[in-house]
């Protein structure tokens, strides 16, 4: 019995064009492109127009298992069945970062038959965006504190008040809270600080959210960094070091150009997590793919509850973009596993186990709803799904008035995905989109944590601890109270208790602490336990990866 071969061996066997030939595809003239090798290029930003004409299609999924419900993987597969029924389509997604990659959930650039090429440039240094972002944020946090010790041009910060953190793209749980200090020689004071991952940083969020390199560096100078000594807020801009920054981040605006298997255009650009970030690529890579193409397949990164709903609430409301479709990625596993159920059950054939674990799909169902948004659920096949079980959650997805169609662009490429792919179609040529905002700017912060807690996750009530009370009254106080709310939670369950799976209910939230973004226009709550610096598993996947003496490199997936 043969057995189907790994993520990475498709990806070596696999047959690249050049990417000028690919550009051809959506009339990029060879002179735009600023080559990285023979199979990525960078963007320039002309290519995106304000009011671009393509429709936007948003994939998202049920509430994520470790076992992977395939998002990125059948983001592109729609990219593909779309070229594959005649479709002028690109895909526009996040980038990945080395956390997951090294670390437990690999990387990000599909699976089987339907990924972006070249699979380990993009899954490890890419074109470097993630580097300078990471230089633009530590040397912020590197001139905040030459200020500390510099008298003559000190703006009196206080260090008890320093809000801006360093940040690495790796996990490392152990530099979550660290001390800093320069010692007595240099007149220095040691001060408590810490580190997120990259792309928990704020610098990421405002690159995914700027319009260009004007307002890069607009957003940049409203980074709040602290308070003086008498209580007055500083912002990047009173350190002198924007300019510097955008400086570093002069290539990283600029959108990256591949490849699918197919042989179809996909632009990578940005990578914050959903879990702890916005968790969506560029509004200047999505509006140049609407510039370019008739449709663009976008993802936002784990369940509806995090990624779409900041996707609409943060990137919509800040960017004018508006979804013209909506794609729910579930599967039979993960039905399973909300219906209680562990891995070692999942191929043994349960159709009461998918009436069962369907209310966690149902809710993120009625939250699309709730948006203006009637999602269709693509069902990414696995070898030990059942036909019976296929039909029961067909089924109960037509109670919802939603269409459950069964992907295989896992294994059949585009192919495997056609019949999603005239499903959506279908849908946005119905025009029955009518996307809304659960909360206005308008509200207070309470009320829009609140709205998302209750409404979106099913929470009871939502709880503040004492830190969070204090930091709420700054922030109002600072004149931030119309911000967004880009919550932080775990992805694995509607509450902020990974345990408690499937559609909870009578359950309360609690806001732990604070994160403010201010040049991103949002701020963080930090619900539960959750972490913006991620701990690598007991056995993390840079145990399996290397590479030998001709540069073939194993174990990355």
């Amino acid at each position: 019995m043969s057995t189907f071969p790994s993520d990475i061996e498709i990806a070596q066997n696999a047959t690249m064009s050049h990417i000028k030939d690919i550009a051809k595809k959506i009339n990029i003239s060879e002179d735009d492109l600023e080559f990285y090798g023979k199979y990525k290029a960078k963007l320039p930003l002309h290519l995106q127009q304000e009011n671009p004409k393509g429709k936007l299609i948003l994939v998202s999924a049920m509430s994520p298992t470790k076992y992977g419900e395939g998002k990125t993987t059948m983001s592109i597969g729609l990219t593909d069945g779309l070229n594959y029924i005649g479709k002028k389509a690109i895909a526009v997604l996040r980038e990945p970062s080395l956390g997951p990659v090294f670390g437990l959930k690999g990387g990000a650039a599909g699976g089987g038959y339907v990924q972006v090429l070249p699979m380990e440039d993009i899954n490890l240094h890419f074109t470097g965006d993630f580097s300078a972002i990471e230089k633009a944020n530590n040397l912020l946090s590197a001139v905040i504190d030459n200020n500390l010790q510099n008298s003559k041009y000190s703006l009196n910060l206080d260090p008890k008040s320093i809000a801006w953190k360093r940040v690495m793209d790796m996990n490392d749980r152990s530099l979550r809270q660290i001390i800093i200090g320069v010692g007595a020689k240099a007149n220095g004071t040691m001060r408590e600080d810490g580190f997120n991952i990259t792309p928990a940083s704020e610098v990421m969020a405002i690159l995914c959210l700027a319009k260009d390199l004007e307002d890069l560096k607009f957003r940049l100078g409203n980074i709040f960094v602290g308070k003086t000594v008498d209580g007055k807020a500083i912002f990047a801009r009173d350190l002198n070091v924007v300019g510097a920054m955008a400086t570093l981040l002069k290539d990283a605006i600029k959108p990256n150009l591949v490849q699918t298997i197919d042989g179809n255009p996909a632009i990578l650009h940005g990578g914050p997590f959903a879990s702890i970030a916005q968790g969506t690529n560029t509004a200047i890579a999505t509006k140049m793919g609407l510039s370019l193409g008739d449709y663009v397949v976008t993802e936002a990164g784990f369940g509806a509850d995090l990624g779409a709903e900041k996707f609409l609430h943060i990137k919509c409301e800040q960017s004018g973009l508006k979804p013209d479709a909506v794609v729910l990625v579930a599967t039979i596993r993960a039905i399973k596993h909300h219906a209680g159920l562990v891995a070692e059950d999942f191929k043994t054939e349960n159709v009461s186990a998918i009436e069962k674990g369907f209310c966690n799909l149902e809710r993120h169902i009625e939250n699309m709803q709730q948006f203006g948004l009637n999602p269709v659920v693509c069902i990414n096949a696995f070898p030990d799904d059942t036909q019976a079980e296929y039909d029961k959650l067909k089924e109960l997805c037509a109670t919802k008035g939603v269409t459950a169609i069964v992907s295989t662009a896992f294994a059949h490429g585009g192919k495997g995905s056609a019949e999603v792919a005239q499903k959506v179609i279908a849908e946005i040529e119905k025009g029955t989109a009518n996307y809304k905002p659960l909360y206005q700017s308008s509200d207070s912060i309470e009320h829009k944590i609140n709205v998302v807690a209750k409404t979106i996750y099913g929470a009871n009530s939502v709880e503040f601890s004492p830190k969070s009370k204090t930091q709420l009254k700054m922030i109002n106080d600072l004149g931030f109270g119309h911000f967004s709310i880009c919550m932080a939670k775990t992805p694995a369950s509607f509450s902020d208790n990974e345990k408690l799976i499937g559609r909870p209910a009578n359950f309360d939230i609690t806001v732990r602490e604070f994160e403010i973004s201010s040049g991103a226009g949002f701020v963080v709550p930090l619900l539960g336990d959750v972490m913006r610096m991620p701990g690598l598993p007991a056995i993390p996947n840079a145990e399996r990866i290397d590479i030998d003496n001709e540069g073939r490199i194993t174990g990355l997936s």
